[in-house]
């Protein structure tokens, strides 16, 4: 009763009337609408966007630990929970390991802390209640209304934190026919036509190297809400997002789905290929592989005075892009003879400067040789508490005003549990220990 007391007195005394922190401070606002201009602060101007801002990480596996490591990236308090013991499953997906933590788990949840509590217990999921009631936004993966069973569903939480912002992700959506069912991005891939067109021309569907739709799912969850927090400073409430892996495929086939729904056209598998223009895709070397992209004409010209097959250009067929497409077969089974009679490094060579996008089809290895992935900083190296040493892809926004350097590593499982407990919900040491034997919550003893 206590601590709920201090709660309810901490959230209406620190926290703004709609149960949130004021993220920025309108100054001036310019005098044509729609349009406002802000006044530097000195002390501010080196602050990462989202500081000060707390999120509820309810999420597992791929899509939300994503969503939230970027929410963490941007300056977030991200407060990760986990069922004491086993954690994120991804904590098991492995090899490779770095002593016992996956190496899978390190790359998605740096910046965040580890709160170990048992849901099924119900001083656990009182916990979680309270947690909701200080936080800016609640994000969650659970199968939808399973959270409502235990009356941490979006209405009841927001009752007592109007201000929250509630970011749902799943399988499929909130209602509708398939709501019910897991939401897996190898399956989803597969019933969203991405599989569909991914492969070889004559060969059979591919799912993509990485699960790109866990990822893009993430990325629309992270962009939610961005914009429900712009939102939320103009109304004052927070928000209940519905964001799933199945809309979030489906709206990055792009073109592939408008060639569909205003032609009729049907899409196919091309391999590293372009069905609409020619050449746009890989060709194998003497000794590995080299993407080329001509996207129109005058860039051909070039391609083909680099391959020193200018004759090409004569041939009334390959004049134009649409020709090209056209008889694409001939042409390209030119190009690629002469693509295998030098090496990638002499072909980026030989193109450097003319105009065309080219680039070697690199090995993981190779990538992280990259001089300029190494100048965009994308390789990003912490001390984890028990692995050690661990290096992870970093950031791919790189802002002027703040540095992303510095990050802490992902937590061991109930890394956190006593410092949240204690500094986030106010708890005595008295009833922190009541918990922990009552194994509500549980800490890691790894450290």
């Amino acid at each position: 009763m206590l601590a709920s007391l201090r709660t309810v007195c901490r959230r209406f005394g620190a926290r703004c009337l709609f149960g949130f922190r004021p993220l920025l401070q309108r100054k001036e606002p310019l005098k044509s609408p729609g349009s406002r201009r802000w006044k530097s602060d000195p002390n501010t101007a080196s602050l990462r966007p989202l500081e000060g801002v707390r999120v509820l990480d309810l999420t597992r596996v791929l899509a939300g630990p994503f969503a939230t490591m970027i929410l963490g990236d941007l300056g977030a308090e991200v407060i990760k929970v986990e069922r004491p013991g086993g954690g994120d499953d991804t904590r098991t997906w492995g090899p490779p390991f770095i002593g016992s933590e996956s190496v899978y788990f390190l790359s998605v949840n740096r910046n965040k802390k580890s709160l170990a509590v048992d849901l099924k217990h119900p001083r656990g999921a009182a916990i979680i209640q309270e947690l909701a009631g200080v936080c800016d936004v609640l994000v969650e993966n659970f199968l939808p209304g399973k959270l409502d069973q235990m009356s941490l569903g979006f209405e009841d939480v927001s009752r007592q934190n109007p201000g929250l912002i509630y970011c749902s992700i799943s399988g499929y959506g909130q209602t509708g026919p398939l709501s019910q069912s897991p939401g897996y991005d190898s399956i989803v891939s597969a019933m969203s036509g991405m599989m569909h067109i991914t492969g070889p021309e004559d060969g059979e569907p591919v799912r993509p190297g990485v699960a790109m739709t866990d990822l893009a799912t993430g990325l629309y969850a992270h962009g939610a809400i961005m914009a429900a927090l712009l939102q939320r400073l103009k109304t004052g409430r927070g928000l209940h997002i519905d964001c799933n892996l199945l809309s979030s495929q489906v709206s990055c086939l792009s073109h592939i789905a408008a060639n569909y729904l205003n032609a009729g056209q049907e899409a196919q598998r091309w391999g590293t290929a372009h069905e609409s223009i020619v050449p746009y895709q890989g060709f194998r070397t003497k000794d590995g592989h080299i993407v080329v992209a001509a996207g129109n004409d005058r860039q051909f010209v070039r391609v083909c005075q680099v391959l020193e097959l200018m004759e090409l250009t004569e041939e009334l067929k390959y004049r134009t892009n649409r020709l090209r497409v056209q008889n694409r077969k001939q042409l390209l089974h030119v190009l690629s003879q002469r693509f295998l009679q030098e090496n990638t490094a002499d072909w980026l060579k030989r193109f450097q400067g003319s105009g065309v996008p080219v680039g070697p089809i690199n090995s993981i290895q190779e990538v992280f040789s990259e001089p300029q992935v190494r100048h965009n900083g994308l390789i990003q190296e912490m001390d984890h508490p028990t692995a050690g040493h661990v290096a992870v892809p970093g950031p791919a926004v790189i802002f002027s005003s703040f540095s992303p350097a510095g990050p802490t590593p992902p937590p061991v499982i109930g890394q956190h549990t006593v410092q949240v407990l204690r500094d986030t919900l106010s708890y005595s040491d008295d009833i922190i220990k009541e918990l922990l034997e009552s194994k509500a919550v549980a800490q890691s003893d790894a450290l």
